[in-house]
């Protein structure tokens, strides 16, 4: 079945939902979710969203902290925009209905995370991405012009490759014309053409066994991209968040938010020792890649699991009262965070690369725009500043928007596009090879692309990953579509594009560490 619409929307965090709500005044809109309009990383995000908002704080030691936290790598054009246009579109989500914390005094209650030089975290307790997302999912329901289809998988975009014949100029010459959508509910694939589309599709925190995203966050945008021939850059920089709750029988690993360390929260080793002031001067306020890689340090020579929180030293109202879901949530396993150490590890969390944008949020495919933590905008460089990432996708959301709404109207719809060929497929004989294809590759990431690399790691990483996909491409090209099997695929895409992105990066930069390239220094 062919669906017109003006502007499609693959994702439903608060990138693809900022768009949907904005362009939808000018047409008809579609929003695509492989799973609910809820289940987003967006929802998950507990610490907060950055941005200046009083005295003595400002713009530039705001641009400053992210740049020092990038590792310098930033682009200083993209920092500044973001910065300075971030207040003006979190007054929008306020107006919109989203609630963040106050004080006694009426003002906004900020908090402080690593690597920031002064408070200005906003939040909702410790669940402010569910309260982001709850106002934005209240908006986009009740709109008339926008269509939710959930339980639709984006399988790929399309582009003049599906015409048929050779139509394209040149790379730098190709338009998008929609999307072909798999309906997860009875298995057939729907061909959504849209004169302007929008990928906000989130991060691939699933390619490691050890992760704070949702099991979605499988990398499915970056790929699509990657295949329809669009620029994907700097995906060697994987962010592991340094706390999350060690759990070994969850998954995904429930996320302790950097937030409790700027409340106060130490870091300390099995044998009690607080240990971060060894690697650098702002101790557990260092930001996350060089916490991340303390941690990692010190179970390899200690030989332990995990290291603890301590919050034991805080007040107990004020501590619960800040963090009410990760005091359930711990309580749930006998761990009262008032009076016991907390159990952590670093997790997968992040994706600061991704399909490279212009600051219009545009990718070099044309009609294509990208947002959030898919997109590579230039503003995490390196490594991402803590509570940055849900101002990046506001800002570049409204800015995609904007120059989306301005041209769209002479984007005529391309009605030559065939439909789905399902022609020579069958259903797998055996899952096993999906499942276990999977687990493999979540194995070989995070055994030789985790934390710390080496040249030996990411070679071997190559080979393993090169007979996967070999085995995972015949597979696809003679089954018939599955979420899992599209995920797979998807997954061994972007796991060959962050090893390709770190063996072609000869230095040790902010979230990718070699140790056949020491840093002269520590960064930062």
């Amino acid at each position: 079945m062919k669906r017109e619409f003006d502007f499609l929307v693959i994702g439903t965090g608060v990138a693809g939902l900022t768009f949907a709500i904005k362009v939808a005044g000018h047409g008809k809109v579609a929003v695509v979710s492989k799973s609910q309009l809820a289940h987003t990383n967006t929802a998950l995000a507990q610490g907060g969203i950055a941005a200046v908002i009083y005295k003595p704080d400002n713009f530039e030691k705001h641009i400053e902290d992210t740049y020092i936290a990038g590792d310098r790598f930033s682009r200083k054009e993209v920092v500044r925009i973001v910065v300075e246009e971030a207040p003006e579109r979190i007054q929008e989500l306020i107006n919109w209905g989203t609630q963040f914390d106050k004080n006694q005094t009426g003002q906004y209650d900020l908090a402080r995370e690593g690597g920031h030089s002064e408070k200005r975290i906003l939040h909702h307790k410790d669940n402010t991405g569910w309260e982001i997302q709850r106002t934005l999912i209240d908006r986009v329901k009740t709109h008339p012009n926008i269509t939710i289809f959930e339980k639709h998988f984006a399988v790929e975009l399309i582009t003049q490759h599906h015409l048929g014949k050779e139509v394209r100029r040149s790379d730098n010459d190709i338009d998008c014309f929609g999307a072909y959508i798999l309906n997860l509910e009875n298995s057939t694939v729907d061909t959504f053409l849209a004169k302007k589309t929008m990928i906000a599709t989130g991060g691939s925190g699933n390619l490691y066994q050890t992760t704070t995203n949702p099991l979605i966050a499988t990398g499915d945008g970056v790929a699509m991209v990657y295949r329809a021939k669009g620029i994907v850059e700097n995906m060697e920089f994987v962010q592991f968040h340094p706390t999350s709750l060690y759990n070994p029988t969850e998954r995904p690993s429930f996320l302790i938010t950097e937030a409790m360390r700027g409340f106060g929260a130490i870091l300390r080793n099995q044998q009690g020792e607080e240990f971060m002031n060894k690697y650098d001067p702002r101790g557990c306020l260092a930001p996350r890649d060089i916490v991340a890689r303390a941690i990692d340090h010190e179970l390899k020579v200690t030989g332990d699991d995990f290291v603890y929180l301590d919050c034991r030293h805080l007040d107990e109202f004020a501590l619960k009262d800040h963090f009410p879901n990760i005091a359930t949530k711990c309580l749930s396993l006998g761990i009262d965070i008032a009076k016991d150490l907390i159990p952590v590890v670093p997790a997968a969390h992040y994706q600061c690369g991704g399909v490279k944008v212009d600051l219009n949020g545009e990718t070099h495919i044309h009609h294509l725009y990208a947002s959030g933590e898919v997109a590579s905008t230039g503003l995490h460089g390196a490594n991402r500043l803590a509570s940055n990432s849900l101002s990046e996708a506001v800002v570049f959301s409204h800015r995609a928007a904007l120059h989306a709404i301005s041209c769209f109207k002479e984007q005529p719809i391309c009605n030559s596009i065939p439909e789905w060929n399902f022609e020579g497929t069958t259903l797998p004989e055996e899952m096993v090879l999906i499942t276990q294809n999977y687990k493999e590759t979540q194995m070989i990431m995070s055994n030789y692309v985790g934390i710390v690399r080496s040249n030996l790691r990411l070679e071997r990483a190559l080979n393993r990953l090169e007979i996967i996909f070999n085995e995972t491409d015949t597979l696809y090209k003679k089954s018939t579509l599955s979420q899992q099997l599209c995920e797979l695929r998807n997954l061994i895409n972007v796991g060959y594009l962050i090893i390709k992105s770190a063996k072609n990066r000869k230095e040790s930069l902010g979230l990718h560490y070699n140790i056949d390239y020491p840093p002269v220094k520590e960064s930062k």
